[in-house]
């Protein structure tokens, strides 16, 4: 397949202000779930990077961190995370809400990618929630910002318009060879994959009883036998959040384990044996040694090296 001389190759980066769903479209764009998603804004911590080949090309998806004003160590890492690829990648793929109100957060956003020289294609998702007609006359307030190669409306959830999407990013994507073989769909530790999985399942499940201040630890990871041993922590911000967690006679932990099981056995293609725990590392966001030991690289906190 690389040595097709029409075969292109290239970055896409998804960025966009917390719970547009960028995770939801590149989950849908692979075919597969890697990123993680949830009703709650800043989901996607680190930037996630998967793989989609095809006959005409390969596309490699940087999804980043929604870009948003931090409020901790931890928000900074995210918030220069997404900024940072903007230079580092083919082309820029910008969702927003399907709405003609243009807000402080997609404001700044703006500014951003001004500053760059990297095609944008602006993509409107979830049309599934609005009117067909209204469409158009989004399409024409994001206009007149900016200036798009493309602008395409999608839908991620219902997956209506990402084949049409996919025709735009290849268009401006370089040829060349591909950059991983044309099976791999992503380069996250399947310890990472494991960790996101059972932190999704706790936000869904925990709703608004605690805040967005949770981390998953993979303690231990041996396959013996047919069966795939985890155990794994939850790490929480305070004492009264640990309680919430584990819940009554421990019944909201079980509803955790019980939710992440069937994914990660999917994810695995074996059983899985899944303990859970729950530690209290007060204000973990704010510190480097913990956002470290969560797979957040305190590096990546200063914008000055590349």
């Amino acid at each position: 397949m690389n040595e097709n001389p029409s075969f292109k190759s290239g970055f896409v980066t998804l960025i966009g202000r917390p719970n547009v769903g960028k995770s939801t479209l590149m989950n849908r764009l692979i075919g597969q779930k890697i990123a993680i998603t949830s009703n709650k804004p800043q989901t996607t911590r680190n930037r996630i990077q998967t793989v989609l080949t095809m006959e005409e090309g390969q596309i490699v998806f940087l999804d980043t961190p929604g870009i948003h004003k931090a409020k901790n160590k931890l928000g900074d890492y995210m918030v220069n995370v997404a900024e940072r690829t903007l230079e580092e990648v083919d082309v820029i793929l910008w969702l927003v809400e399907p709405t003609d109100y243009i807000g402080a957060g997609e404001k700044h956003i703006i500014e951003q990618l001004k500053k760059t020289k990297t095609p944008i294609i602006l993509v409107i998702n979830k049309t599934d929630t609005v009117n067909k007609e209204a469409i158009l006359s989004f399409i024409d307030t994001y206009r007149k910002e900016l200036d798009f190669q493309e602008i395409v409306p999608v839908s991620a959830l219902k997956g209506e318009n990402t084949d049409e999407l996919v025709k735009c990013i290849l268009k401006y994507l370089p040829y060349g060879p591909a950059f991983y073989d044309e099976d791999t769909v992503t380069d996250q530790p399947m310890r990472q994959i494991v960790a996101e999985l059972i932190r999704e399942k706790a936000l869904r499940l925990l709703e608004d009883e605690i805040p967005h201040g949770i981390a998953v630890s993979i303690e231990c990871m041996k396959d013996k036998g047919k069966i795939c041993h985890i155990e794994a922590t939850i790490v929480c911000e305070r004492e009264s959040h640990k309680g919430i967690i584990i819940g009554k006679g421990g019944q909201m932990l079980k509803k955790i384990g019980s939710a992440a099981r069937p994914e990660i056995e999917d994810l695995l293609e074996m059983q899985v044996n899944l303990q859970l725990w729950v530690k209290v590392k007060k204000d973990w966001r704010d510190s480097d040694f913990l956002l470290k030991n969560f797979g957040y690289n305190p590096k990546d906190l200063s914008m000055g090296e590349k």
